[in-house]
């Protein structure tokens, strides 16, 4: 465990000292708006004062210990900039589920409306100003099925995220550091029976422009879970990497997409080489927006 620690101590101090590098002289591009350019993970920019966005969101997981397990939600969301550096998100989600043999989970095959989520961003340092750029964000959800298995259930989400990027060179390659905090209340209808868990991590990126539309690069997550919202009995942890790509389709769309599969993990009181009870083997995301 000391050794965990460290190595994931030792991940954390590398990004920040990636987000603090200098800017390289003599280079001369167009900045990089970072408020899309990641799938599973935030940047600090917030956009223009006075912008408006649709955005469709679909995210896929899939793999368990055994059995058959595909899981999917579509999310179509409303963003709003009242005024500089302050972010409204509006969303509604439906959810997909075919699950079959999965200890622990009752087979079904469905497709639901899920629920609705609002997520405000502020951003505290631009980095055109300040040494790297900070943002927080703080999204709830609202859900009338619980997400992992599709089971009837009141649920209830916060995400906290710290968000931090800087422009390593300028116009041409970004990092981004997120610190994530999600606590989950949920409340089973066929059992009525209540759960609390809670998810804490990191996430790292590095994306780059290899045309002047088109970025490409991959995310990093490490994720531990735990039962209770105050992290009080750990429950399991796990590594997902994979690569993301950004296309600027016009001057009003985008689209983001990206893969993440689980590197390394472990659950407790398993000595598998994943953690396939608290996570996905894989998880997927497509992001399309355009600006009206």
């Amino acid at each position: 465990m000391a050794i965990r620690a460290t190595v994931v101590a030792a991940g954390i101090g590398a990004a920040l000292v990636c987000l603090s590098l200098p800017l390289a002289s003599g280079v001369h591009a167009e900045g990089i708006d970072t408020e899309h350019l990641f799938a599973f993970m935030i940047g600090t920019d917030t956009g223009d004062a006075g912008e408006r966005e649709f955005q469709s969101q679909t995210t896929g997981r899939f793999g368990k210990e055994s059995g058959r397990y595909r899981a999917g939600d579509q999310e179509l969301e409303l963003e709003f900039v009242p005024f500089r550096d302050f972010r409204i998100e509006l969303g509604s989600s439906f959810a997909a589920h075919d699950i079959s043999g999965v200890p622990g989970f009752d087979d079904r095959r469905q497709l639901a409306w899920q629920g609705v989520s609002i997520d405000l961003r502020y951003r505290f340092l631009d980095r055109e100003t300040a040494p790297f750029g900070f943002t927080v964000a703080l999204s709830h959800q609202a859900d009338k099925l619980d997400e992992t298995s599709g089971a009837a259930a009141w649920h209830v989400g916060t995400d906290v995220t710290l968000a931090f990027d800087r422009e390593i060179v300028p116009g041409l390659s970004v990092a981004a550091l997120n610190l994530i905090y999600q606590p989950e209340w949920t409340r089973f209808a066929a059992t009525d029976t209540a759960e609390q868990e809670s998810t804490i991590g990191a996430a790292f990126a590095l994306m780059a422009r290899v045309s002047p539309n088109i970025f490409f690069g991959g995310e990093a997550r490490y994720l531990r879970r735990y039962e209770g919202i105050g992290l009080e009995e750990f429950a399991g942890q796990a590594l997902f990497v994979g690569p993301t790509a950004y296309f600027q389709l016009s001057e009003r769309s985008r689209l983001t997409a990206a893969w993440s599969m689980q590197a390394w993990g472990r659950a407790v009181g398993s000595n598998a080489a994943l953690d396939l009870a608290n996570f996905e083997r894989h998880q997927a995301r497509l992001v399309f927006g355009v600006s009206f």
